[in-house]
């Protein structure tokens, strides 16, 4: 019995992770629509193609997930603990409220400045996470990456495109 529950505290971290993760996700994609208004857009000629965007994204979640894990196993106590699950939290809805903004309230103009808090978040996350887990903030730095070359995608469609509102 004490086997299974060490190996189940072992797996919650990256049970809550996941849903976490998948919660993101879900609502982000549910809220990404590309048809007539977003294909309107004019776009960089850097701009990945669409379907690069799924692949990238399941990747960097999948890392915030064992960066999420790792760090919640290396917190050195409890009050650590709570305070990444609220980092990681307050990620996960900056996240999503970027793709709001973005694509259900079509303000790419709103989506490029909540993006700085987004990418804020992330960048917070590995300063703190460098501290005592290291392999978990290094897992965050594509994550970072790819809100980087998003907010300078967002930022040209600002630039490339009508006032909106």
């Amino acid at each position: 019995m004490l086997r299974s529950t060490r190996r189940d505290q072992k797996l919650l971290p990256i049970l809550v992770a996941a849903v976490v993760a998948v919660l993101v996700a879900a609502l982000g994609s549910t809220m990404t629509d590309l048809g007539p208004w977003y294909q309107s857009l004019e776009q960089p000629s850097w701009r990945p193609p669409d379907w690069a965007f799924g692949v990238i994204w399941t990747v960097v979640l999948g890392l915030a997930v064992l960066s999420a894990a790792t760090a919640w196993r290396a917190a050195p106590n409890r009050g650590v603990r709570d305070a990444l699950l609220m980092l990681f939290l307050l990620n996960g809805l900056l996240n999503v409220l970027w793709s709001a903004l973005f694509f259900t309230f079509r303000r790419p103009d709103w989506a490029s400045i909540e993006v700085l808090f987004l990418w804020a978040s992330i960048a917070v996350l590995i300063v703190i996470l460098w501290r005592f887990a290291r392999m978990a903030a290094l897992l965050l730095v594509p994550y970072l990456a790819w809100v980087s070359v998003a907010a300078a995608l967002n930022l040209a469609v600002v630039r490339m495109n009508p006032p909106f509102g």
